[in-house]
């Protein structure tokens, strides 16, 4: 098959996902072409089946804002045009279902359409007036629909008016590249002392992600367990993490590590991996935790519980419960023998129901119904 994958390039789930997708579509002979504004940042290596289309937008004087969406609407045309992409994929819907819909009318029976949903385009776009209708619209011409969650699936059914059947797959993890590696990280250069524990942390620093309840959960960890913790990442929300590490003085505890390609090597040396999300459609991050032996501390929302199961791979709490939440935390770290039961097991749960092989085959099952269907 030749699918074009239209994402964000940058950091953040639907990206990763995408192009995690597009590098195992290509592993199995497909030719992928990704059209967005920049190289997806998890497109490392050469690959004989993968071709990057940039789009470019012009920035006229009388534009107020670039045109972005008619531009890559335009490219995508333009590709699918030019090498016969049979599926056009959008992943997460604002605006690039929008973009999808438009280069597909402008092909005619050429290609077919899907689009996968990824959380805030249906949790906040959904709210956002000046977008809501067409977003809606948007969606309902495509082919097939996917969720990354059953939760998110229900949410959008809630918030939207969808006609066509949405299809839950969730997201996914490489369990051959994401497991425990420890020689790939030295707890000695993060001048983390013998015996004691270290905490990670990893995401895009937006609101959603509660950076304050990440840092009371530390501070009250370290209260009574000595322990570090490792932020990685970068965002709005990483002043707020400054200023509660000064607060609480814990300067010299709390490593700032910034945006990284290997989490592999962080999460390797982790104790615990810490999410307590407002919202999470899925929980990519803590999905790559476990797979890395790291149990997870997190909250009971979004699709999180179909990920975390509580007190087996991880502990759950009430959105907010950072007291629970620490409680949780200091008990699984001061019990060796409970701490390697629960990292055994967030490994097994990430090779049992999330290996990439078995989820990617469910989107080639979908793009196969489709094409069946020309």
């Amino acid at each position: 098959m030749k699918i074009g994958m239209v994402c964000y390039p940058s950091y953040g789930g639907s990206g990763v996902v995408a192009t995690e997708l597009g590098i195992h579509l290509a592993n199995l002979g497909h030719e992928v072409h990704f059209i967005t504004y920049d190289k997806p940042f998890r497109l490392i290596e050469f690959h004989e089946n993968i071709f990057f289309h940039e789009v470019d937008v012009s920035n006229y004087p009388v534009f107020k804002y670039p045109p972005y969406i008619l531009a890559l609407a335009n490219k995508i045309y333009e590709v699918a045009r030019r090498e016969g992409l049979q599926i056009l994929h959008a992943h997460y819907a604002v605006p690039h279902t929008m973009a999808v819909h438009m280069a597909a009318q402008m092909l005619g029976d050429q290609v077919r359409t899907v689009t996968t949903l990824h959380g805030t385009d249906v949790t906040i776009m959904a709210e956002d007036q000046s977008l809501r209708d067409i977003t809606e619209f948007s969606i309902n011409q495509m082919d097939a629909l996917t969720a990354v969650s059953e939760d998110l699936k229900q949410v959008a059914l809630k918030s939207l008016s969808i006609s066509a059947p949405i299809h839950m797959i969730h997201n996914f993890v490489n369990t051959a590249q994401y497991r425990k590696m420890p020689a790939l990280c030295s707890r000695a250069r993060l001048k983390v002392p013998e015996g004691q524990k270290l905490l990670i942390h990893i995401s895009n620093f937006r609101t959603v992600k509660r950076i304050q309840d990440v840092m009371e959960i530390f501070r009250g960890v370290n209260a009574e367990c000595p322990a570090h913790l490792m932020l990685v990442g970068d965002g709005p929300e990483m002043r707020t993490a400054y200023e509660l590490t000064d607060r609480f003085n814990l300067r010299d505890r709390v490593h700032f590590m910034g945006k990284q390609d290997n989490v592999v090597a962080l999460l390797s040396c982790s104790d615990l991996f810490l999410l307590p999300s407002e919202k999470e459609s899925f929980g990519l991050a803590a999905l790559e935790a476990m797979a890395c032996e790291v149990p997870v501390i997190a909250s009971i929302t979004g699709g999180i519980p179909e990920v975390v199961e509580d007190g087996v791979s991880g502990a759950l709490s009430e959105v907010g419960d950072t007291a629970k939440m620490i409680a949780d935390a200091v008990a699984i770290l001061s019990n060796p023998e409970r701490h390697r039961a629960m990292a055994a097991a967030a490994r097994h749960r990430a090779t049992s129901a999330f290996e990439e092989q078995t989820i990617a085959a469910q989107y080639v099952t979908l793009y196969e119904a489709l094409l069946s269907q020309v």
